[in-house]
Parts: C-alpha cells; sequence; structure tokens
C-alpha cells in the first residue's frame, strides 16, 4: 500500500490548468500537467482519494509498470513475465485497450492488443469485452507503458442523476467551467437556462463540501490492492459545510425543472437550490450578494438553427445587464457571433473544449457595471 507510482488525472482538452488547480487545492502537491491531463505520484489510497474527491477528472489511471519493446514476440514474451497478480485479481474479468505510435516499430494496435490478452489469458484471467476492468497499454516510442482504469464508468457519472435533457453538460466539464469563472463555493449560482441543473447542482455541492463520487462504485474496488476498511473510512472523511448562498435554475421548459429538481433532491442538495419555470429574459436578480450566472445556452449545430437564436441571446444579455450589477458571466456556446449579441463586455475567450461532438468555447465576464 506504499509503493508510489504515477498515477494520471485525464481532463477534458483545453481545461488541463483548471484541473491542475483542483488537484493542487485536493493536496496533491506534486501534481503537474501532462499531455492530456495532471499527473500525480501516489500510493493506491491517492488513486482511492483522487477519484473520491475530483470533479474535474474524466477518469483516474494506475501506471503500474512498463518495459521496452520492439516486435510483438518481445511484446508478447514481457506481457507474460509482467506481475499482473500485484494489481488484479484472478476472478474478475480483463479487457484490453491498446494505443499505438508512430514512433514504435509496434504499430498495429489490434496485434498489440492479442498479444497482451494471451498473456493475460496465460495466466489465468478471463478476457471479456465488457469486462469491469480496462488494462489500458500505450506503445510510444517502443516503450509499453501499462495502466488500469481504476474508475470504470466515466466520473462525470456521480451517481445521483437520472434524469438528463437535450444536449446535457457533463458534471466533469460543468465543474471546471465554474472554476474558470472563478467560483470558490462562497457565493450564489445562478443558471437561467439550466436544463438537468448540472452547473447549479455542482455549485451547490461544492459550496456543501460534498465528494463527487460519494455515492457511485469504482473499478478500483475490484482489484487485488483494494482494502474495504481503509476506503469506507475514506468515504466518511470531509468536512460537510452548512451553506450561506443560495443556488437558482430556471428553464422556460416546465419538464427541465422538474428534472432539475428531482436530480438536486437525489444529490442531497434540494434545499439549497430553488427553480422556476421562467424564460431567461423574466428572470429576476436574488435578494443577497452578487454571484455568478452561469449557463449553456442552445447554439447552432446543437439544438435549433442559430440565426433564431440572436434574439434569444440578446434578450438574455439586455435582462443582465439591466439586473445583475456586480454579477459575473459565463456563457458556453460554440459561436462567437451569437455571444457578442448578448453585448456583454467578455474577456478574451480561452481555448476551444470539446462537448457534445462540438468545439465550445467558455465566454466570461468580470463584475457587470
Amino acid at each position: 500500500m506504499t509503493d508510489r507510482f504515477e498515477i494520471f488525472m485525464t481532463a477534458t482538452p483545453g481545461l488541463e490548468q483548471a484541473l491542475l488547480s483542483e488537484a493542487h487545492e485536493n493536496g496533491f502537491a506534486d501534481a503537474k500537467v501532462t499531455p492530456g491531463g495532471v499527473t500525480i505520484t501516489g500510493t493506491w489510497v491517492d488513486v482511492w482519494r483522487a477519484n473520491l474527491t475530483m470533479r474535474g477528472a474524466t477518469r483516474v489511471l494506475a501506471r503500474i509498470g512498463s518495459f521496452m519493446a520492439f516486435h510483438l514476440a518481445q511484446l508478447d514474451k514481457r506481457a507474460r513475465k509482467f506481475p499482473w497478480g500485484d494489481v488484479l485479481r484472478a476472478d474478475v474479468p480483463i479487457r484490453v485497450e491498446v494505443a499505438t505510435s508512430r514512433k514504435s516499430k509496434i504499430y498495429h494496435a489490434g496485434a498489440a492488443t492479442q498479444r497482451i490478452e494471451n498473456a493475460l489469458k496465460a495466466q489465468g484471467y478471463q478476457i471479456s469485452a465488457d469486462a469491469p476492468i480496462a488494462i489500458k497499454a500505450r506503445i510510444d516510442d517502443n516503450r509499453v507503458t501499462l495502466s488500469v482504469d481504476t474508475s470504470g464508468e466515466s466520473l462525470h457519472k456521480r451517481g445521483h442523476k437520472e434524469a438528463v435533457g437535450k444536449a446535457p453538460m457533463r458534471e466533469t466539464l460543468a465543474a471546471l467551467m465554474l472554476r474558470e469563472c472563478g467560483y470558490t463555493g462562497r457565493e450564489p449560482v445562478l443558471d437561467p437556462m439550466c436544463g438537468s441543473g448540472t452547473f447549479v447542482i455542482e455549485a451547490a455541492e461544492i459550496a456543501a463540501g460534498l465528494h463527487p463520487g460519494r455515492t457511485r462504485s469504482f473499478a478500483f474496488e475490484q482489484l487485488a490492492s483494494f482494502k474495504p476498511d481503509t476506503w469506507a473510512d475514506m468515504r466518511k472523511t470531509g468536512e460537510i459545510t452548512h451553506p450561506t448562498s443560495h443556488f437558482h435554475g430556471s428553464d422556460r421548459d416546465a419538464g427541465a425543472v422538474r428534472m432539475a429538481t428531482a436530480n438536486a433532491e437525489r444529490a442531497g442538495v434540494g434545499h439549497l437550490i430553488t427553480f422556476q419555470n421562467l424564460n431567461a429574459s423574466d428572470i429576476q436578480r436574488p435578494e443577497g450578494p452578487p454571484g455568478l450566472i452561469i449557463c449553456n445556452p442552445p447554439y447552432g449545430g446543437r439544438i435549433g438553427n442559430p440565426k433564431m437564436l440572436y434574439s434569444v441571446y440578446a434578450g438574455l444579455g439586455e435582462t443582465l445587464k439591466l439586473r445583475f450589477a456586480g454579477w459575473r458571466v459565463g456563457i458556453v456556446t460554440n459561436d462567437a457571433g451569437l455571444a457578442k449579441a448578448t453585448g456583454l463586455p467578455f474577456d478574451p475567450k480561452g481555448p476551444a473544449i470539446p462537448h457534445g461532438g462540438l468545439k465550445v468555447w467558455l465566454f466570461r465576464t468580470g463584475p457587470l457595471p
């Protein structure tokens, strides 16, 4: 349990720095950005803690070993000698996923996958396409790096959202966008186009100190390294706070409001959020201090005709300028023209972010005048 190894937390492309910030905040002091995510060094306990606490990570991979292989026969031989039993259980099926690079002499991912599968079968493991445990092998510059996916289902699946609307925002992405907007859990958040409620539910959970992985299971629970008692104690830890801020979500679709309300209740934060059935242009400023307005409105290529949406964005912008002085704004869209139609004073946009098969940007403002 005390041996240290490399742990890789995958990030949504374009938001690696935001994930790095979260890792540091969660006590992973040696975290650094590497292509595709953030890398730390730790033990199996750190793997469990990363899965439990990291809101923005998509998956947590444990790097369990590496070796050089210049041809398939060498890959086969070294995979057969690998100490799989240190990590894997003989009674749990395995699947293998291989990625190769142009710099490697082994370039056929399918053939490489077959060799590693054969090595595992030789040690008594069952291979299955729908197995709960995935071994991920990357062959880069003739070095084979072996990792085990310790998360299982993507970490955006928190375990409490059953209802989703059209083109939903993933929880991991929402958490990183909240961070990019400067949200720390100490101010109100309002989403005037809330859909299934992802932004405000994430914001309320952060404010309440609730771990994102508190209600779900993970693949690491089926590894040889798993210690149920240690994990049970870890899940009990965490300081639960009583936020002074309140959260607000609204949507013109009454069905979306019902979905969001049910999701918030299942997440245990329903008492912290008020949902209303309203057009975005009808929202009113809540009592209390200013906070953050963030939303994922419809945009061309995702929902509807973009030409029909300019008036929606313009109306939202007018409402925010008229009623929300002092509040900051974050708007997700794939169309800079739609963002401009709001008339809001956005900062220069950051990198493109993949979402729903499109490239989107998070347009942010400082406090509105």
